[in-house]
């Protein structure tokens, strides 16, 4: 493109020089030949002042001095013959019609320029006086002008091939790091940007380039997301899948439909778990509906107990009286406390208790077990350990990422029991006009 670029630029200024340039170069031509044809006949008149005395009365002209460079004058008498000076010894035709009819002619005879200027008195013609010079010295003059003419037209076009250069490389710089760019976001790059360059066409461009980087980067960073998320909330009802499979085969005893059955249910908790993601990593419109919470314990309760009792551990579900109406996501939730009951399940020791309480113009959630105290700072404790992290370290940052998308808020609240508490917005700040708070019962699993 550069190569383009100044070749054009080039083609165009020799165009336009030779459109001007050549006509020009004929009008000097035409402007020197008629300015030597008009010296010639002011030298030509001052020596028809200085003769016409002279021949008046009958005198032979004396020799004569031109006022000219190089030229050379002669008199002539009206039959054509060379009175003095330098010149034809007869007449030539500018002379011969001088003679005749008394008025200046101009001529180019034998490569010289002569002007023949009559010298009259009283209506005849005394004499001519003819000036001359050779044509070389025009074209000499002309040559020494079309070489300036030519430089000029040299250095124009060198100027302009220069600057095309310039504008070249100031054009095609951005649209070659353009097309690296996209060459580095083809390859998975999405964090290259591309720098303004200062021409509005090219710099829209680059804008819509940054944009799709940029969105192509947040489109791959929650796809990751959800792959390492999903990896995380799949890892432990998998395992428990396999094992009671496992164990089913090795019990030759065990009554193999109640494995199946175990197993079609944990295959659908497995299917609600997916569903739970794909809903929240598409973020999927839904309607602000009170939180069944009674039904979301009692699916914990399902999920949980047989992998606690599998480790001699109890689980223990606490449930407040006039509980205020949430309007959270029962997917977020049910990942939240899937999160936080892994988490007791893996890293803690003893009993768990989950209980759900009014904290006070919000629904909170406790989940405690009896494991050692959590000594990690909490900045640490909710940071995923990478971007592309799998199946450990990001349980805890997806809990308190789901819980603040859904207005609410995890914390640490007691590092020794360990206890994580869930506040959940209630409906009443969600919406003016929510119902009043429901009034359950208060239990105990």
């Amino acid at each position: 493109m550069r190569t383009r670029i100044v070749g054009l630029s080039a083609l165009a200024a020799v165009l336009a020089i030779a459109l001007f340039g050549i006509p020009l170069a004929a009008i000097v031509v035409r402007y020197l030949l008629d300015d030597e044809r008009g010296e010639l006949e002011r030298s030509a008149d001052l020596a028809a002042v200085s003769v016409g005395i002279q021949l008046a009365l009958g005198q032979t002209p004396g020799p004569l001095i031109s006022t000219e460079h190089n030229a050379t004058l002669a008199v002539y008498d009206p039959t054509g013959r060379r009175m003095t000076g330098d010149g034809p010894p007869t007449a030539d035709p500018p002379v011969a019609k001088a003679a005749g009819n008394g008025r200046v002619h101009t001529s180019d005879p034998g490569g010289d320029i002569v002007v023949a200027v009559p010298v009259r008195a009283g209506g005849s013609v005394l004499g001519v006086v003819r000036s001359s010079t050779p044509t070389t010295e025009v074209y000499s003059r002309v040559v020494t002008v079309w070489l300036l003419m030519a430089g000029l037209a040299v250095g124009a076009v060198l100027a302009v091939w220069l600057l095309a250069r310039r504008m070249a490389a100031r054009l095609t710089r951005p649209l070659e790091d353009l097309a690296e760019t996209a060459h580095e976001l083809g390859d998975g790059d999405f964090s290259v940007r591309f720098r303004a360059a200062g021409i509005a066409e090219i710099d829209s461009v680059s804008d819509a380039l940054n944009t799709t980087g940029t969105r192509l980067s947040d489109l791959v960073t929650r796809e990751r997301a959800f792959s390492a998320d999903a990896s995380h909330q799949l890892r432990t009802p998998l395992t428990a899948l396999r094992l009671g499979l496992e164990v089913a085969l090795e019990d030759s005893h065990q009554d193999l439909r109640a494995a199946v059955v175990a197993a079609v249910e944990d295959t659908e908790r497995l299917r609600k778990t997916v569903e739970d993601l794909l809903s929240l990593a598409r973020d999927t419109a839904r309607s602000r509906e009170p939180l069944a919470i009674d039904a979301l314990l009692h699916g914990l309760d399902q999920a949980w107990r047989p992998r606690l009792t599998a480790h001699n551990r109890t689980l223990t579900i606490h449930t407040g009286t006039h509980l205020p109406d949430s309007g959270a996501s029962a997917a977020a939730v049910r990942q939240i406390l899937a999160v936080l009951m892994d988490n007791a399940l893996t890293h803690g020791a003893g009993g768990v208790v989950v209980a759900v309480r009014d904290a006070g113009g919000a629904l909170a959630i406790d989940v405690t077990d009896e494991g050692p105290a959590i000594t990690t700072p909490t900045d640490e404790l909710f940071l995923r350990r990478g971007a592309t992290a799998t199946g450990h370290g990001i349980g805890l940052a997806l809990a308190r990422s789901l819980a603040e998308a859904e207005g609410g808020r995890l914390r640490l609240t007691r590092p020794a029991p360990p206890t994580f508490t869930l506040f959940i917005a209630t409906l009443q700040h969600l919406c003016p006009t929510a119902a009043a708070p429901r009034t359950a019962p208060a239990h105990t699993r």
